[in-house]
């Protein structure tokens, strides 16, 4: 199963940047023991639409059209569900059971997820009740990303 993490919005240049990229890089490395590939990292633009619901809406539809057949959808969300990191690679763990084609973590823009993009989601999952910056988020999910996979091959990095 392919790990994809779906952002929208594109870093400059910088620490936040190589920090993600730091975090997808040892991911890949351990995904392969853990039956995964990946993770591929896919930014799109952020809607330049003038009202937040257009621009959630042109976002969603991006996201949809990106979507490989059969993936199972995560969208990375305040309003979500709080995941210790054990529950969450079970998560990916059951998906790569059903066989899904790939698993898909979606990051929103700055106004969040559009509302008709919810029931497409096996999961929503938030990063605890704080609001976080999109750079920060963005390098929580490859760090999770890489924590399951290495929960899911028994390497001692996490620790209950």
């Amino acid at each position: 199963m392919r790990l994809v993490l779906h952002v929208v919005g594109r870093l400059k240049a910088g620490p936040e940047r190589d920090l993600c990229a730091h975090w997808l890089a040892r991911c890949g490395q351990v995904a392969r023991r853990a039956g995964l590939s990946g993770p591929d990292l896919r930014e799109i633009d952020e809607s330049p639409a003038r009202r937040a619901a257009d621009r959630k809406a042109e976002e969603a539809r991006a996201l949809r059209t990106a979507l490989p057949p059969g993936a199972t959808l995560v969208l990375f969300d305040e309003t979500g569900e709080n995941l210790g990191s054990r529950a969450f690679a079970d998560f990916i763990a059951k998906a790569r059971l059903r066989a899904a084609p790939a698993a898909v973590f979606a990051l929103g823009g700055p106004d969040g997820h559009d509302p008709a993009l919810r029931p497409l989601a096996a999961k929503t999952v938030a990063f605890g009740a704080m609001t976080w910056p999109h750079g920060l988020a963005r390098i929580m999910a490859a760090e999770q990303l890489y924590r399951a996979a290495s929960i899911l091959v028994g390497s001692p990095y996490h620790r209950d």
